[in-house]
């Protein structure tokens, strides 16, 4: 139980580094917390649709919408600057998913992609 718990805060603390990282690479940046509030939002329902044993496809699928509306609404920000950060957030999580995934066995950011 308490690896869950740490997997799951792990999993929340990457993914909201990835948008923090992406919206400082593109403009001056989202706060910390706004990162973070998206990774409390994005892998709770992730986590909520797995438990309700959804498919693979839709576990992976649910929580986009929520990221980029929230990254929306935190970056403020033309529709084509939003898009370019969310497409660096993606690209940065699929990096980190890849290092945690192969080296540490950490599966929790893409649970349909395991590559240990």
């Amino acid at each position: 139980m308490v690896k869950y718990f740490f997997d799951f805060a792990l999993a929340i603390s990457l993914n909201g580094f990835s948008y923090y990282t992406a919206s400082l690479i593109v403009s001056s940046g989202i706060p910390f917390w706004q990162a973070l509030l998206i990774g409390f939002s994005v892998v709770p329902l992730g986590a909520l649709t797995e438990a309700l044993g959804s498919p693979m496809w839709l576990i992976v699928l649910v929580p986009f919408p929520v990221g980029m509306l929230l990254l929306y609404l935190f970056l403020n920000a033309g529709v084509s600057q939003w898009f370019l950060t969310y497409l660096i957030t993606l690209i940065i999580y699929t990096i980190i998913h890849i290092l945690m995934s192969y080296f540490f066995k950490f599966h929790s950011l893409i649970p349909a992609w395991k590559l240990s």
